[in-house]
């Protein structure tokens, strides 16, 4: 440990550069796949019929248990499918995913398809089940 703080102390730049980059480099992930909403803001739109859930997780994971009137199409279906998502393009697209990990790409690919308020469930599906919400089983 003290050899750590020898290097720091000698190569003070270096390491300053290191932590600005790294910083950098968070806030550009966590901007790219856009905004997260937590599970009590997601229940407030639903309950507005304000917002559609997109689940985007494999038909197993899916059918293991979801978000009661969560639409079904798996990342890899997305650009195939839609045109099931053009009904609801004014409402908020909600992805939701197994822990949110991959619910960035899709939020990139609706934006891009030119879909405009789309957010990330924070946490995916296992923060809804943290939270104590209820789930589907079919």
């Amino acid at each position: 440990m003290a050899r750590f703080f020898e290097f720091v102390g000698n190569h003070y730049i270096l390491v300053s550069l290191f932590v600005v980059m790294l910083v950098m480099l968070i806030l550009l992930e966590s901007r790219r796949g856009g905004q997260k909403l937590s599970p009590q803001q997601v229940v407030s739109l639903l309950n507005r019929d304000e917002a559609i859930v997109l689940d985007i997780r494999e038909r197993k994971e899916f059918s293991e248990g979801h978000i009661t009137g969560s639409m079904h199409i798996p990342l890899a279906q997305i650009k195939d499918k839609l045109n099931t998502l053009k009904k609801h393009e004014n409402k908020t697209i909600v992805v939701a995913d197994k822990m949110g990990q991959h619910s960035a790409l899709a939020v990139k690919q609706l934006t891009a398809e030119g879909f405009a308020t789309v957010v990330r469930l924070n946490g995916g599906i296992a923060e809804w089940r943290a939270s104590n919400l209820p789930l589907v089983k079919k």
